[in-house]
């Protein structure tokens, strides 16, 4: 008796285990179509298609300006956007609802460049009055103003220590001085006081602080941070709007006209070269992660590329002309920002909104 009921349970164990075949054939046919997928992500990319105007299923967008915004800068944290406009203010906002944190009003003039300190203590904002401005970004108390550009400042940029800063401008000249006391370190170029000098538009720190790249009408430059020595040419022979390094350092990549070159440091050679629209690049900038580079042109359109094989991946188009038939970049991209965890860019435009937006 004993066996026999041994027998059963062991018959309706085995009977238990089984199987229909519908199931297997169903787990199959998911496996393949799932190893299909990966085939063509593999191939394709993870994008629908080149080329593809994208717009994402929730993003907003900051009104909280009057005229253009000329920069935008996420904080270290994340949790913040300060904006800069030809307003004459710098506006503090928490990065994901656009709510009001502070608006600092030092300049006289519109302002033209913003940057956070690497720790988020402080923000530091150049102007068309020719000054810097360093102050509290939680209280928007000023801390230090420099006053040794003699005409507007275009670009402002923290070394990666936090120590000093750099900025360039109309007068034609990049100078670095230190972020606490404001004494200069060097100044690369002439101070010119000419109708017509040549400005320096943008200005970058490398991640290891150890170069610094700069680019207006002439090109692109990078040379020695603390010695303003041994500088080498980069990029097109024609005026660069902005520059950005890739986040190990080793390659650049430079907006000028409608393309954005990528160019290797060490060999001084051009990776490849992103062909945009018909009209100007102003911004381009880098994804923390360093597989993405995203550029704004004048048009308002923001195309995203894979930064390692310089394929076109997709577009965003969510700034606007104010003025129908304007001719001039009214809806120009003037600046991009990446959250620093690279799920978010938010564009600064002429159209006087900051727009913040997912990636897919």
């Amino acid at each position: 008796m004993i066996d026999q009921d041994q027998k059963q349970n062991t018959t309706t164990r085995k009977e238990r285990r089984r199987v229909p075949v519908q199931v297997i054939a169903a787990i199959i046919l998911i496996l393949i179509v799932v190893l299909i997928g990966f085939s063509y992500v593999g191939i394709h990319g993870s994008f629908a298609s080149v080329q593809q105007v994208f717009t994402p299923p929730t993003h907003f967008t900051y009104s909280g300006h009057t005229q253009y915004v000329s920069s935008v800068a996420w904080s270290p944290g994340g949790k913040r956007i300060a904006s800069a406009s030809g307003d004459g203010t710098v506006q503090v906002w928490d990065a994901y609802t656009g709510k009001h944190v502070l608006i600092y009003r030092g300049h006289k003039g519109d302002v033209l460049s913003v940057a956070w300190s690497p720790n988020g203590q402080e923000i530091a904002s150049g102007g068309l009055d020719g000054t810097v401005q360093v102050w509290n970004a939680t209280t928007g108390q000023p801390t230090l103003i420099y006053r040794g550009h003699t005409n507007a400042v275009f670009a402002v940029a923290w070394s990666p220590n936090g120590r000093y800063l750099a900025s360039g401008g109309l007068d034609g000249t990049v100078q670095v001085w230190d972020a606490t006391t404001g004494q200069r370190l060097y100044t690369y170029g002439q101070q010119s006081n000419t109708a017509s000098p040549s400005p320096w538009n943008t200005v970058a720190w490398s991640p290891d602080g150890m170069r610094l790249a700069i680019g207006g009408p002439e090109g692109a430059l990078a040379f020695d941070a603390l010695t303003g020595k041994n500088a080498a040419a980069y990029g097109p022979q024609s005026t660069v709007h902005d520059i950005t390094w890739s986040p190990g350092g080793q390659y650049l990549a430079i907006a000028s006209n409608n393309e954005v070159q990528v160019w290797n440091v060490a060999s001084k050679q051009n990776v490849y070269t992103f062909t945009g629209d018909s009209q100007s690049s102003f911004a381009v900038v880098w994804s923390p992660n360093g597989q993405r580079i995203a550029v704004g042109s004048g048009d308002g359109m923001i195309s995203v590329w894979d930064a390692l094989t310089g394929k076109h991946l997709y577009q965003y188009r969510g700034h606007f002309d104010l003025y129908p038939g304007h001719t001039t970049y009214n809806a120009a991209v003037n600046s991009l920002s990446w959250s620093p965890d690279g799920a978010h860019i938010a564009s600064g435009s002429g159209d006087d909104t900051v727009q913040v937006w997912p990636l897919p």
